[in-house]
């Protein structure tokens, strides 16, 4: 069939060729010429299945297709009518090319048909055929412009023996000046080795096929013992060839370049292998974008290649135009997942043909690319080309590509790199510099000297992690221990002291004596617990003492008694058992968060905390107080160089404050006085 892909949306048949219904599908198919008016196409067809039993096989056809007429912009035909076009096909002759099939079995079709360019010097084409499923691979090359009724000029036949042809292709030396005019170049390749010849229209001897290029067989240490197989090949220049490989086992596949040497020994200069979703290619297509201008600096071939899972990876290959080629760039343009239902089995490029003058063309260019498959589908993408180097540039060498130039693959992983260690070695010094100006970490880079005393007190805060949370397992002796947060409990606790105090003085007191007997009792099973108990005693008579000064404003006089009793009561158990388990960090961190985030109000004046240091003891003991109360001495920032410099060295050998968590923690603390506590004490 010959279809009509002018239009980007739609796809259509011109010409359908209807072939005996005793005769076998089409197996290949190439182009020979075409014209303004008509397409000469060579293709591989079986002869019925009488005739190949009787020895008569005529495989190999050609037809000729003319094209529709063209139509104006207004959708009509040139001529003026708008009749639909009824195709005409002719079909030019066919032959039997390969020897008779002597196996029991008539199974020998024609899988490859390939033919080169025509010879710009003197328009010769050479083409060339081979078996598929024959007892002996057989290769014919013919003269492709000598076709007639009883097939075209064999020019050679070349036996493959029992491995067959996976691939071939013709190259013309048009070019090259030490050859003869209409030399070609002729690479094939069975699964595992690459061979390669050249040869002449009409030439006397029968070409000899070289060794090329062999698969290496894998190392002793290799998990299994199977080799690569070689799927396509396809010329890039006539000393570069492009091959598509199959890994053993469905492991993947791998695009090889093979640089052939005068001699036609190659060697491989580059491996790119293909997606890991693809376990194995099925189809190859190359084309060339060549340049108006003939520019012999840079040039761009466009692959394609189909896998297994129907997907079409399209790459561009730059390169210089002769050898040695130590600048070749495979790079990946796009990937097309699940073109087709089913497996690709061919893909073919348009023929692109530049403007004669680029620079001065606005129109777009398009290269198109179709495939089939076996579910009998095909699918045509058009994709765009850009001018390179843009218009911008003023340039006269302007050429057309699909992808424009840019950094090689491996500088832009380099910059990558680069880039991405800047990135992680700036964000591991910021956050370096955070954690210490907030006094989370020692110092190393010196943070906290960077910013003002402001913007450093504003910022340097220790974590607090809003209200504390008991979670630790409290013993039933406790009844009502807060589990949530304490200020919620104390929230019920002093809702009940308004509406009777001495019913909340009874409870409360209850309480803290079964608390008292747990911690005398089981010293050693009852630190996690002592340890919630503080915390939650402690803010519970954070709001105690708010609530008493707030209902003492009132003229409570019974809630102020109910509150004293149960803070002496409180202080009696918390200040003895916290000699062991040192809380006063925690009352530090604690006051300093509720200066930074709470707001003093007649209701909820802000609790003061003191530290007092008994000269007798040793110890230290802190809390809060009642106003009032005692002397509450004086705050950290009232003190003299020399006092605070004593109360740090006092707080760092007892524990509760280390140098680095900065002075901002201790502002606003009393420090000395003989005040009624109501806190915890450290030894």
């Amino acid at each position: 069939a010959l279809i009509n892909t002018s239009r980007k949306q739609t796809i259509s048949n011109i010409v359908d060729i209807d072939l005996a219904r005793e005769e076998d599908s089409v197996t290949s198919l190439a182009i020979a010429s075409s014209t303004s008016s008509s397409v000469i196409a060579f293709a591989g067809i079986n002869s019925s299945e009488k005739d190949q039993n009787a020895g008569k096989n005529e495989h190999f056809r050609s037809f000729r297709l003319e094209y529709p007429p063209k139509k104006r912009t207004d959708g009509r035909d040139v001529d003026g009518g708008a009749q639909e076009y009824k195709g005409q096909t002719a079909p030019l002759g066919r032959a039997s090319l390969f020897k008779p099939s002597t196996g029991s079995k008539k199974e020998t079709y024609q899988r490859i048909t390939r033919l080169s360019r025509p010879c710009i010097v003197n328009g010769g084409q050479l083409g060339a055929i081979a078996t598929g499923l024959a007892p002996e691979g057989e290769i014919v090359l013919f003269d492709a412009k000598t076709n007639g009724p009883m097939g075209p000029w064999v020019e050679a036949r070349l036996s493959t023996g029992k491995g067959e042809a996976a691939d071939l292709d013709i190259i013309g030396l048009n070019d090259t000046e030490d050859v003869p005019p209409g030399t070609f170049t002729v690479a094939y390749c069975t699964d595992y080795v690459v061979y390669a010849f050249k040869m002449t229209l009409k030439q006397d001897k029968p070409p000899e096929p070289q060794y090329a290029y062999s698969e290496p067989h894998p190392d002793t240490f290799s998990s299994t013992s199977a080799r690569s197989k070689l799927r396509s090949l396809r010329f890039i220049t006539p000393s570069l060839l492009l091959m598509l490989q199959n890994r053993p086992d469905r492991q993947g596949a791998d695009l090889l370049l093979l640089e052939l040497s005068s001699h036609l020994n190659g060697r491989i200069i580059s491996r790119k292998p293909l997606h890991k979703g693809i376990k194995s290619g099925t189809a190859l297509s190359v084309t060339h974008l060549p340049s108006s201008a003939g520019s012999r600096h840079v040039s761009e071939h466009v692959v394609a290649v189909a896998g297994q899972d129907t997907s079409i990876s399209i790459f561009t290959l730059e390169h210089s135009p002769n050898p040695p080629f130590k600048s070749v760039k495979l790079r990946l343009h796009t990937r097309l997942p699940s073109v087709h239902p089913l497996q690709i089995t061919s893909l073919a490029f348009s023929t692109f043909v530049p403007p004669s003058e680029p620079e001065k063309s606005n129109l777009p260019q398009y290269l198109k690319l179709a495939s089939t498959s076996i579910a009998n589908t095909v699918v045509v993408h058009t994709l765009p080309l850009l001018p390179y180097p843009p218009p911008s540039s003023n340039s006269s060498r302007q050429r057309y590509v699909l992808t424009p130039r840019g950094r090689s693959e491996s500088t832009q992983m380099t910059f990558s790199i680069i880039v991405a260690t800047l990135v992680i070695a700036v964000s591991a010094f910021l956050l370096q510099a955070f954690v210490e100006i907030r006094g989370a970490s020692p110092e190393y880079l010196g943070a906290k000297g960077w910013l003002s005393q402001r913007i450093h007190d504003y910022i340097a805060v220790p974590y607090v992690l809003g209200d504390y949370t008991s979670t630790s397992s409290i013993p039933t002796v406790i009844p009502s221990a807060p589990s949530s947060s304490a200020s919620t409990a104390i929230s019920s606790f002093t809702d009940q002291l308004s509406s009777s105090p001495s019913s909340f003085q009874q409870q409360a007191t209850s309480t803290l004596s079964d608390i008292r007997r747990f911690v005398t009792d089981s010293p050693e099973k009852a630190k996690e617990a002592v340890s919630a108990a503080l915390d939650a005693a402690s803010s519970a008579a954070l709001e105690l003492n708010a609530a008493s000064q707030a209902y003492s404003a009132k003229g409570s006089s019974t809630v102020s008694a109910a509150t004293s009793a149960v803070s002496s009561e409180a202080s009696s158990i918390i200040s003895p058992a916290s000699t062991k388990y040192h809380h006063i960090r925690d009352l530090i961190s604690r006051h300093h968060h509720h200066r930074r985030h709470e707001t003093p109000s007649p209701g909820k004046p802000i609790p003061n905390m003191i530290v007092h240091h008994d000269e007798e003891s040793g110890h230290m003991k802190a809390g809060y107080y009642r106003e009032g109360s005692g002397e509450a001495g004086k705050r950290f920032e009232e003190l003299s160089h020399k006092e605070k410099e004593i109360w740090m060295e006092r707080l760092q050998k007892a524990g509760v404050w280390a140098k680095e968590e900065g002075e901002a923690v201790l502002k606003g603390v009393f420090f000395g006085g003989a005040a009624q506590l109501v806190g915890q004490a450290v030894g």
